[in-house]
Formats: C-alpha cells, structure tokens, sequence
C-alpha cells in the first residue's frame, strides 16, 4: 500500500468529516435561523426544500464538470463554498441574504456530495478491499460533532455566526491543505497507462454506456434508504413524545443514538463486507433496519422505541455507502474508460435528495391521516424492499465488491498536489 493512497485515504476522509460538521450545523440550528430571520412558519418548508432540490441540481451540474476536471478539483473548491455559505447563512440580517446563502449551499452541497463520494469510490478500487463505509463513519462523526457544538451554541444563547465561525476559521483551511493529497484513482490510472483520459474524462463521453435503467435498483435503494434517514431525523423526538408518552428531554435522545450506531456500524462495516461480501452486508442491513422500524411502530413504550431506533441506526447505515460503491463498480464494468463511475455516482446522489424531500412529508402525511404507528410501517415496507435488490450490489469476481478482493495499487501512482 502507497504512501499516496494512506495519505488520499485520510485526507478524503477528513472531507467527509468536515462536511457531517457542516451539514449538522445548519440543520440543528434551524428553529434559530427562524427566528433571527422572522421567516414564518409558512415560509420555512419552501427553505428548506429548497436546499435539497438545488443540491440535487448541483450533482447533475457535476456530472457534466467532472467531463472537464478531476473530481477531486471539484471537491477541492466546492468545500470551501459550502463553509462561506454556511457562516453566511449565520451572518447575514434580511431573509433576501437568507436565501441567496442557503441557494448557495444547496448548489455547492451537492457538488461536494458528488465528488466526495466519487473519489471515494475510486480510492476503494485501487484499495481493492471495502473502505467506502469508513468515509461515512468519518461523515457521521462530524454530524456528532456538528450536533454538540449545535447544542453548545443554543445552551449558551450564542449568535449564529458565533457559533459558526470558529469551525470555518478552523475546517476551510484545513480542508484545503488537505486537498493537496486527494487521489483520483481511475484517472491517474489512465494517465499513467497513457490513454490521455485522465483529466477530464474522454472528451465528454464519461459514462455514456451506463443509463439509467441500469442504476434504477440502486437509485431505488438510496431513495429508500433516505427517506428511512429522513423519518428518524425528523419524527423521532415528534413519535416518542407524543405517541410512546416520553419527557420532552428524553425525546431528545432517539436521534442521538442513531447517530452513534450509524457511527459504529460504519466504522465496522468494512469489515463485514471483507469477510461476508455486499450482498450479505446489505441484506442484513435492510433487514435490521425493518425490524427496527416494526419495533418503533409496535413499542408499548418510549424505552422500547429508543431500542427500535437504535436499530435502525445499525441498518440504514450500511445501506449509502454500499450504493455508491455499487453504482461505481457496475459503471466501470459496462464502461471501462475513466470517469464512467464518476458520473454513475452524481446521478445516484440525486436520489440522495429526493429521498430526504419524500420521507418527512410522507410519513407527516400519513401520520395526520391515520397514526404514526401505522405510518412507520411504510418506510419499513420501503427498506425490506431492498433485499429484492441485494443482488445489484454483486461484482465480478474479479472486481471488489463480492468480499473477495485482490489490490490494484499498482493503477494509482501519485496524488493531486498539482491541482
């Protein structure tokens, strides 16, 4: 193992630390960010829609950039944004200032998603073992992190851009310098093997084999996943409080210990899939995820709805990052030229949002309509369905991906210092 994938490894994995800080911060503080805005309650549901529609948006546009620049070009600079938007959101003073920042975010958000993930996908091929979910626990430490320094600010009454200051004082350079080690697998490849494809792309033809009938199981599969994501950071503390009769201080902390199990699942998981392969690892996933929907739904009480959502962090978690790598190694498989996976990824992050904007006004919808209990059973239904597709995450057994790998350092030889 090279001195320069170690060094992509870590740096990468800072990227996703460093955007679960940003992407905690924003979503946590969101009654504030009402308030110092007066925006009504009416208003606030088109804001916050917004920002995952315009990321969803800004993974299509990255789709097309990444035809002309490296991926890790694009997450080099789109950080840096999402960091400046962020504190702008915490700085500014009128609603107009409000929209422009959050806009901003959004479109950036989803270039960094994107490409964060497409270097991940590369980096674990020339790894040639599972390191995807490792990438993902590192994001969800910093959704922790993000969350505390979240709970920190509001406890002490601190300003917006208080709180959000330091941490862009602190991240943004250090995301840049540690951009100066990202790894662009395939690509380096291609350039070291001569095919004068490693820059952009091929000239425009990335991914071309790849359609998206191909990607629809997986694209399904991260819709599910997301709106499974999506009804536990939205309705947790809403369901335990006032259909299981908990405290408002104890309907605080479902959402924390799905943080920490997605957290320990993550940080596990590779491992599973090295000794189990995908397929086993994203079955048992689905299938945990579903019983701890039906515990949630069925629970006589608050302290059994917290053990539902503990096991809910436990299977949704493996789920994400296990997609991506799919959608990553069957595009190299039906398009071999560099840069196929690249945009087989910005298409499947698209789904990333439209599962986040289906899943809490799904389950809102149908809890007003029938019960909550009831409406817990439709996310459940919705994971289950991805055992059906558990075999779209199957390789070639010469590819990574069937818990059986075999390493292709030898494709990648040096970093992106020259960025």
């Amino acid at each position: 193992m090279t001195d320069v994938l170690r060094r992509g490894r870590a740096s990468l994995a800072f990227g996703f630390f460093a955007q679960g800080v940003a992407f905690a911060l924003l979503v946590t503080r969101i009654p504030a960010i009402q308030d110092r805005y007066g925006v009504s309650d009416a208003l606030l549901p088109v804001f916050l829609a917004a920002v995952p529609i315009l990321a969803g948006v800004g993974s299509v546009v990255s789709e097309r950039l990444v035809r002309r620049v490296r991926p890790s070009r694009l997450l080099r600079w789109s950080q840096p944004v999402v960091l400046l938007a962020l504190l702008g959101v915490g700085a500014g003073d009128r609603v107009a200032v409000l929209a422009v920042a959050l806009a901003v975010f959004g479109l950036a958000v989803g270039a960094l998603d994107a490409s964060m993930n497409m270097l991940g996908v590369s980096l674990q091929r020339a790894y040639g073992r599972s390191i995807m979910l490792g990438f993902h626990a590192a994001y969800s430490l910093g959704g922790i992190l993000g969350a505390s320094l979240a709970w920190a600010g509001a406890h002490w009454d601190l300003a917006l851009w208080v709180s959000y200051l330091p941490v862009v004082v602190l991240l943004l350079p250090a995301a840049l310098v540690g951009s100066r080690w990202y790894v662009d697998g395939d690509r380096e490849g291609a350039e070291r093997a001569g095919t004068g494809e490693g820059e952009g792309g091929g000239g425009g033809g990335v991914g071309a084999g790849v359609g998206f009938k191909v990607l629809l199981p997986l694209c399904l599969v991260m819709t599910f996943a997301y709106i499974g994501d999506s009804t536990v950071s939205n309705w947790s503390a809403k369901y335990l409080q006032d259909v299981l009769g908990s405290s408002e201080q104890l309907a605080t902390v479902p959402y924390n210990v799905y943080m920490v199990t997605t957290l320990v699942g993550r940080a596990l998981g590779d491992f599973g899939v090295r000794r189990f392969g995908a397929v086993a690892v994203v079955r048992g996933g689905a299938v945990v995820a579903a019983g701890g929907f039906a515990v949630v739904a069925s629970a006589p009480g608050a302290w059994v709805g917290m053990l539902g959502f503990t096991l809910l962090g436990l299977g949704l978690c493996v789920l994400v990052p296990q997609t991506f790598a799919a959608a990553g190694r069957l595009a190299a498989e039906k398009d071999g030229r560099p840069g196929a996976s690249d945009a087989a990824v910005a298409r499947l992050n698209v789904f990333n949002y439209v599962g986040f904007l289906i899943g809490s006004p799904l389950v809102g919808a149908l809890g007003d309509a029938w019960s909550y209990r009831g409406a817990m059973l439709v996310p459940m239904v919705l994971v289950l369905v991805t055992v059906v597709y558990a075999r779209s995450f199957e390789g070639r057994p010469d590819r990574y991906g069937g818990g059986h790998e075999r390493p292709r350092t030898a494709d990648v030889g040096r970093g992106s210092n020259g960025l």
